[in-house]
């Protein structure tokens, strides 16, 4: 057998010297157990955090400051909700249908506004069982970002950067507080876009690898790739890993500290953890059927998918992932846009609804942040032949928060009488995620990382705590 000589990751040729059965990529295949193996191979090259007080760099860490919330779930309305049809009630638009200003024709809303909840809060009737939370939410009607396109606007959205590839919202949150399963990933993506800037959204840039998103098609276990190794028992895959392991630690005995050894060794144990925990977290059968009806789930095809997904969010955020992100796309309503709203409508409300009511009987919406919206928001100025449709818009759009430590029942800023452009209580996408990192105990201005010659941090040089709104 070769010696080993320097201290890197386990010389995998030694093991197939010892069994002359697997190659480098079969091993690694083999003892990172299907699922696993998208967490191996994310984390083995740089799986070890370049702090030296502890071995685990997934282990929890103590936030700046005492917290209000443990986790956030990020609800991602891809392609741009439209904010005078969503949350953002404007008379004067409908007042003024068909005014021309600037380039284009006025459009009122197809949908009407509604009082909701003892705040009073106006909530389009296209969400009529969210307006039934009305009194939890915190209405941002002052949102603006820098970019009116999609994939720099999402990318911004998720990363805090246009022009330099960075680490995405979750990443700096996983790096800042660490884990509290080690059973399961402390950040998951619930599908996740293919498009505009794809894992660039989930991902840790320069952050070590372990710190990254690991993506999930929301539809059930069944549906992941690679969660189970066909060829192997998992008596025979315990069998194999302790070989490599025990390979493993006796380099380390040998080398002396080595950060990067010990992330291997614990990324390969959380490989075949994950191959037993994430089934069962995924699998809803056990879920009440009052539950399973809150989220809209057999309800048929409009909400069936989508209220799965917020359903094994809820079930991710009570086995202590720390941030999880449910996808929806489709909100891109350059035409059609009653019709189109109507139907997106139709998926996502009752399952957020469903997720705010089990969050909130469970006791988890105190110290879960939940946040809805877009990368940015749509004119309120019409668009094609027919006038059925809005224009990206970047001054000015809506979002809002739940939980967590915000105050709930309020509206915070406002647009222009027409809904255009933020003119109070303006918050940019930096002031957005200053705000989410506050909630979480973490400083976004302490929370950095060196990177070539410079402390990075998620909202570089900007951003502002939104405290109006904390409760």
């Amino acid at each position: 057998m070769e010696k080993i000589s320097k201290p890197a990751l386990v010389d995998l040729h030694v093991c197939q010297e010892i069994n002359g059965l697997l190659s480098r990529r079969s091993l690694l295949q083999t003892a990172s157990c299907g699922f696993g193996y998208m967490a191996l191979m994310g984390m083995c090259g740089e799986a070890a955090a370049r702090d030296d007080t502890y071995k685990n760099p997934l282990a929890v860490r103590p936030s700046h400051f005492n917290p209000s919330a443990k986790r956030v779930i990020f609800l991602f309305m891809q392609g741009g909700p439209p904010q005078v049809d969503t949350f953002d009630y404007k008379p004067q638009l409908q007042k003024n249908g068909g005014k021309k200003v600037g380039n284009g024709t006025l459009m009122p809303s197809p949908f009407k506004f509604n009082r909701a909840g003892k705040s009073g809060l106006q909530i389009s009737e296209a969400f009529p069982n969210l307006a039934k939370h009305a009194d939890d939410l915190c209405l941002l009607n002052g949102m603006h970002t820098t970019n009116p396109a999609h994939p720099q606007a999402t990318i911004l959205a998720h990363t805090g950067s246009i022009n330099f590839v960075r680490p995405s919202v979750g990443s700096w949150v996983l790096y800042g507080l660490g884990t509290e399963n080690n059973d399961l990933p402390g950040f998951i993506t619930i599908n996740p876009p293919n498009r505009l800037g794809g894992a660039q959204n989930y991902g840790s840039a320069f952050l070590p690898a372990c710190f990254q998103g690991t993506p999930i098609s929301g539809q059930g276990a069944s549906s992941l790739p690679n969660l189970y190794n066909r060829e192997l028992t998992s008596a025979q895959q315990r069998k194999q890993l302790d070989l490599v392991q025990k390979m493993n630690r006796e380099l380390r005995e040998r080398s002396g500290v080595n950060d990067e050894l010990d992330g291997v060794i614990e990324s390969f144990e959380l490989a075949f953890r994950m191959q037993g925990k994430v089934p069962e977290v995924m699998d809803i059968k056990n879920e009440s059927q009052k539950t399973l009806a809150s989220y809209g789930i057999g309800r048929g095809k409009a909400s069936d998918a989508f209220g799965k997904q917020c359903l094994m969010a809820r079930r991710f955020a009570e086995n202590g992932v720390r941030y999880i992100e449910v996808h929806h796309g489709g909100w891109d309503l350059h035409n059609g846009l009653k019709a189109r709203l109507t139907k997106n409508a139709a998926s996502t409300d009752a399952p957020i609804a469903g997720l705010l009511s089990d969050l909130k009987e469970r006791g988890m919406l105190k110290d879960t942040l939940v946040v809805w919206g877009g990368e940015f928001g749509r004119t309120p100025a019409g668009q094609s032949a027919k006038g059925d449709g809005r224009r990206h818009n970047n001054r000015g759009y809506s979002m809002w928060m739940a939980g967590g430590g915000i105050r709930g029942g309020m509206r915070y800023g406002a647009t222009d009488e027409f809904g255009d452009t933020a003119i109070k209580g303006k918050i940019h996408i930096h002031d957005l995620h200053a705000t989410m990192l506050h909630q979480l105990g973490l400083d976004h201005e302490k929370l950095t990382y060196k990177y070539a010659g410079r402390d990075f941090r998620l909202t570089d040089v900007y951003g502002n705590v939104v405290k109006e709104i904390l409760a």
